[in-house]
């Protein structure tokens, strides 16, 4: 479980500018949730400051009750925190078996570098000796960086827009591939985006607007209060108060 507890950010502390807000939010075990909201809300922050790349001005980080606010990246990573990049990086040099391997390194007897490729719907055959560089296609590259989180067996994996750049046909199969993770897999898995097909594989949506969460509930509560509103949650009349003083979306 972690527990994000009154976060606050400020990346500008002599201009005093605040990107996240008393931020208060239980992940629990096993569960998707997606974080969406305008740009600039302070979604890829909230991701950001998971991983260790930021520091908090104030509040706390809880992993499993262990306080891991002052922890650097690497130090989370060892605790089981991932993080996609919007663009995976690429490496010259590098086979995708090697990348695999690396990241399955902590536990190499217990892990099938080609079933990590199946579950992500690469066939091992064609993909694990090229070469992790520009050859590959977008679609081709969210999906290997996704069978290195799954080689970590990580707790907390975090992806920040993985649908970002990739065609059609692949984010179709991504969308599929979270799906299949989540099924097979203990990892509580918190989503960046702004898709509807992305929402859709949630148990919760989270809305962040001015760095700060306006609504938080079940996906279908969130859908439905999305789908009533052609302005995205921008209605302040909808049902139950869901996204009521929440910016649009679209």
């Amino acid at each position: 479980m972690l527990e994000l507890q009154k976060l606050s950010l400020e990346l500008d502390s002599d201009k005093g500018i605040e990107i996240l807000k008393n931020i208060n939010i239980t992940f629990y075990d096993k569960k998707i949730y997606v974080v969406t909201g305008p740009n600039g809300g302070g979604k890829s922050s909230l991701a950001k400051i998971i991983m260790g790349v930021y520091n908090p001005t104030s509040g706390k980080i809880l992993l499993d009750g262990q306080d891991i606010t002052q922890m650097i990246m690497t130090d989370r990573a060892r605790l089981g925190i991932g993080y996609a990049f919007q663009s995976p990086p690429r490496f010259k040099g590098i086979t995708v078996r090697d990348l695999l391997k690396m990241a399955a390194s902590h536990n190499p007897e217990k892990v099938n570098i080609c079933d990590l490729l199946y579950n992500v719907g690469l066939c091992a055959q064609d993909y694990l000796d090229r070469d992790v560089d520009s050859s590959l296609s977008g679609g081709e590259m969210k999906r290997i960086e996704i069978a290195t989180v799954l080689a970590r067996n990580l707790k907390i994996a975090v992806f920040d827009e993985p649908e970002a750049g990739i065609d059609l046909w692949s984010f179709q199969k991504l969308a599929e591939t979270f799906k299949n993770i989540h099924e097979q897999y203990d990892t509580t898995i918190i989503l960046i985006s702004h898709q509807e097909r992305i929402m859709e594989l949630a148990d919760e949506i989270i809305i962040m607007s001015n760095g700060t969460i306006t609504a938080q509930s079940e996906r279908d509560v969130m859908l439905a209060g999305i789908l009533k509103n052609d302005t995205c949650l921008c209605s302040t009349n909808c049902e139950k108060g869901i996204g009521k003083n929440a910016e649009c979306l679209g």
